[in-house]
């Protein structure tokens, strides 16, 4: 199979640039690739038997996203939400037109009104959560690839209804010196280190798992946490370290190149991976962390509350989060025999299910159609159609043709309120969540009944 991939590369600092890197690797092995990390509006297309390419919520993205809608092919998605992308593709090159018309096919009428009242006149940002932006991208891709079942459901109900695929990310399984990056980082063998890596965004819940060490060091002295990667300028990090009473205990790292980055990893005893609000993202370093063994605390939430019970724990993204949280570092500070445990489990799983050969493996049984690694067994054709430009788009002839879903009006909604003033508040500050669900739940008849897990 011949496969045009498009994709940031490194040395751009994107996860996704290095995801692609590892897949390349192996599917070269078994297939012929050519990559393409900037747009090629001059490509011969009758040399590939597919386009495939790797979307993601960030300007990395912009050139294999306006060439998905140029040429449709296979899509992965690495998240939920391309709100980011669409805004770097519009309001940032100043094309309100473009931006506008996009909400309303994303979101319909009322995320068009609320976007021309807010954010055209810039008295509000866009509406990140309420309007996903995959609806556009889904009406022209010929399958989709996904690494959870929660991003696939988020395409299904963005309207995509042809052959689609869960791959699980692909996983490192480095080796690093734990004691050597330990005596580099001047912490004693003895010292439960704590790690968290990457991006130092707040939704990583960088203040409460820093509350939740503070606690943790009242009763383990020793105890230490590092923070790699770049800090967000939002995120008043060095502020909350002080806040909080950690200066001898919690340290910023900042970057680091991956070869250090993985050392970092390796020194710790355990990595704190939150998210909330997440839109599906996987992520890489969680997957490092895995493949070195580590004990891991992640959000139970999207893609994460996925991951086997087993290899990791997951901490609630409520009211209880900040107590569960500390119990767990706890637990594991204090219990080193409980944090190996969970560390050979993961990366046993991470061994069997992740590695890089198996995944690209998985990725050509996808693309040739083998029914065992797709939801539908329709096999994939070239594609040759083609469209104009962000907003106006045609389907691939052979492509399914999406049916969106039933629109919801926010008037029939507000009617399941209780005849009180709390009640209608209710419904009405929950309206967008509301809508979603129902849009997303398939047609029934009366004999149907649904049962919500809601706790």
């Amino acid at each position: 199979m011949r496969i045009a991939f498009f994709s940031p590369m490194p040395p751009a600092k994107s996860g996704i640039a290095d995801y692609s890197e590892a897949l390349v690797d192996e599917l070269a092995k078994i297939a012929s690739v050519d990559v393409f990390s900037e747009a090629a509006p001059d490509l011969d297309r009758s040399r590939y038997d597919v386009a495939l390419y790797q979307i993601g919520n960030n300007p990395f993205h912009t050139f294999a996203y306006e060439q998905a809608l140029e040429w449709p092919g296979v899509v992965v998605l690495h998240e939920a939400n391309l709100h980011h992308l669409i805004t770097d593709l519009t309001i940032r090159r100043q094309d309100w037109d473009a931006y506008l018309a996009e909400v309303a096919f994303d979101g319909g009428p009322q995320a068009l009104e609320y976007a021309c009242k807010y954010v055209r006149t810039l008295q509000r940002g866009p509406d990140y959560d309420g309007v996903p932006m995959l609806r556009r991208i889904c009406s022209v891709s010929t399958g989709v690839i996904a690494h959870s079942a929660f991003v696939e459901q988020a395409a299904r109900a963005a309207g995509f209804n042809g052959p689609s695929a869960v791959i699980p990310h692909g996983a490192w399984i480095p080796e690093a010196n734990r004691i050597q990056w330990r005596h580099k980082l001047g912490i004693r063998d003895q010292s439960p280190l704590f790690g968290v890596f990457g991006f130092l965004k707040a939704y990583k819940r960088i203040e409460p798992t820093l509350r939740a060490f503070a606690r943790l060091v009242r009763l383990q002295p020793s105890a230490k946490l590092i923070l790699v990667g770049e800090p967000h300028p939002e995120l008043p990090i060095y502020d909350l370290i002080d806040r909080f009473g950690l200066a001898e205990n919690a340290r910023v790292i900042g970057f680091a190149p991956i070869e250090d980055f993985v050392g970092y990893i390796a020194a710790c005893d355990a990595i704190v991976n939150l998210r909330f609000p997440t839109v599906g993202e996987s992520s890489g370093t969680l997957l490092r962390a895995l493949g070195l063994g580590k004990a891991t605390i992640v959000s139970d939430v999207g893609s994460f509350a996925e991951l086997p019970d087993e290899i990791c724990l997951k901490v609630p993204v409520d009211s209880t989060e900040e107590d569960l949280l500390f119990e767990y570092m706890n637990l594991l500070a204090m219990r080193p025999s409980i944090r190996d445990r969970l560390g050979a489990a993961a990366r046993t799983w991470v061994s069997q299910e992740c590695p890089w050969d198996l995944v690209a493996r998985r990725y050509l049984d996808f693309l040739e159609g083998k029914p065992s690694c797709r939801n539908e067994a329709k096999p994939f054709c070239r594609n040759e159609a083609k469209s104009s430009a962000l907003g106006d788009t045609t389907s691939v002839e052979d492509a399914p043709e999406p049916e969106p879903s039933a629109p919801v009006e926010p008037s029939y909604l507000i009617g399941w309120a209780r005849q009180d003033a709390s009640g209608e508040a209710y419904v009405r500050g929950h309206l967008t969540r509301l809508t979603k669900t129902l849009e997303m739940t398939p047609p029934g008849t009366v004999n149907d009944a649904i049962l919500e897990m809601g706790a």
